[in-house]
């Protein structure tokens, strides 16, 4: 688990920390710490269930996990970016599922400063522990009725939508003549979630599809996710796009390094496999392969390390919606993503026989960072914009 020490050495590469962030995200990671055996002892209990269940969901609540991204203004953390993948990561070194689920419940409340002022201190009426769940795919057609939206539309992949207590779903609308994208913002209890989450890795996210049916979305509930402003001033707030790939590459990450701890653990026991000269642990084959995964873990971790301190001075000074940057974070999101499927991958080939079982977490790890990977965010596809935007630099002038 990381340490204090960890905590301020990496945010050392990463500028200005604001003041009483480490110490908040300190108690975060104790809190997490405190509650990894628990995790542990359910993660049969939250495959079977296809979701976490409530009682840890409300444990996560109350250690203060999806206050993360809050504003300070309403009694939430409002993490520095590079301290909130930190938090992440330690989550999904414990379990894809949890750290997912948490994940998501956290930072799609970026998007929330997007509404009105109103409707965002509706939503935290109650205080900073707000569960919000959602689906970005533009699922949903919407209607101009008076004074909002009238909304039909059926969305996939909404991880946590049974815990939430805010949900929204993107659509495409025609305003003057013009296709824009925009969010719907509703209670969960004015959803529909359909059970359709039977997946092959992440099985406890409970990443249901969401249903709305004729309903009445009040103007005030509707956001603009391209050119919206934020009602707030928070520096991660001007472009919760930029934020995800880097989200996602945090609970990669995550999951790769419980991996790697998993099959040390594993050579540990002494365990000797068949026809095997000697125990893995004392094999150079196996101590070389172990090497390799691990550098190549480490070079995942440091890259999202690099790419969070930029785009952190980026959001202090107030420049991160910016489309160069948004492809450069999902660049690197998609090599991380990929590098880790990798590390998940050999760590459970290097496993052997034992691996292919249920009851091992190797079988686990590869599922949910496979899974993880085929994410529209950080999937190969993207990479065409890189290489885009590169060729197009290379026919401007020279200075």
């Amino acid at each position: 688990m990381l340490s204090q020490n960890r905590i301020h050495g990496d945010l050392s590469r990463g500028g200005v920390v604001t003041p009483g962030a480490s110490e908040a995200a300190g108690r975060l990671l104790t809190g997490i710490r405190d509650l990894a055996p628990e995790i542990t002892a359910r993660l049969a209990e939250i495959d079977s269930a296809r979701r976490v269940p409530p009682d840890l969901m409300e444990r996560l609540r109350s250690i203060g996990l999806f206050r993360m991204f809050a504003p300070r203004s309403l009694g939430g953390l409002e993490l520095d970016l590079p301290l909130a993948l930190e938090v992440i990561a330690a989550l999904g070194k414990i379990d894809g599922s949890v750290g997912w689920t948490t994940m998501i419940g956290t930072t799609t409340a970026l998007f929330m400063p997007l509404l009105p002022p109103e409707t965002y201190a509706e939503i935290y009426r109650r205080g900073p522990d707000v569960i919000v769940a959602g689906s970005a795919q533009p699922a949903g057609a919407a209607e101009a009725v008076a004074g909002g939206w009238r909304v039909n539309g059926r969305w996939p992949f909404a991880s946590g939508c049974q815990h939430a207590d805010w949900m929204f779903g993107f659509g495409i609308v025609t305003e003057q003549g013009s296709p824009t994208l925009r969010g719907f913002m509703l209670p969960a209890r004015d959803w529909q979630i359909e059970d359709t989450w039977h997946a092959a890795g992440l099985k406890g996210t409970g990443s249901h599809h969401i249903v709305l049916r004729d309903a009445f979305v009040p103007a005030g509930n509707v956001f603009d996710v391209m050119g919206g402003l934020p009602c707030q001033p928070g520096p991660l707030y001007q472009s919760p796009l930029h934020v995800l790939p880097l989200t996602l590459s945090a609970i990669c990450v995550g999951m790769a390094e419980g991996a790697l701890g998993e099959i040390v653990d594993l050579a540990n026991t002494g365990r000797q496999q068949l026809r095997a000269a000697v125990p893995m642990r004392e094999s150079e084959t196996f101590q070389g392969e172990l090497g390799q995964v691990a550098a190549e873990i480490r070079a995942a971790r440091s890259a999202l390390e690099v790419q969070a301190a930029s785009h952190w001075q980026h959001a202090l000074a107030g420049t991160l919606k910016d489309e160069a940057l948004l492809i450069q974070g999902t660049q690197m999101g998609i090599w991380i993503a990929a590098t880790c499927v990798r590390a998940a991958d050999t760590c459970f080939a290097l496993g052997g026989g034992s691996a292919v079982y249920e009851s091992s977490p190797l079988q686990r790890r590869l599922r949910d960072l496979h899974v993880a990977a085929q994410h529209a965010v950080v999937h190969k596809r993207h990479y065409a914009n890189a290489g885009k935007l590169l060729l197009e630099r290379s026919m401007l002038p020279h200075e």
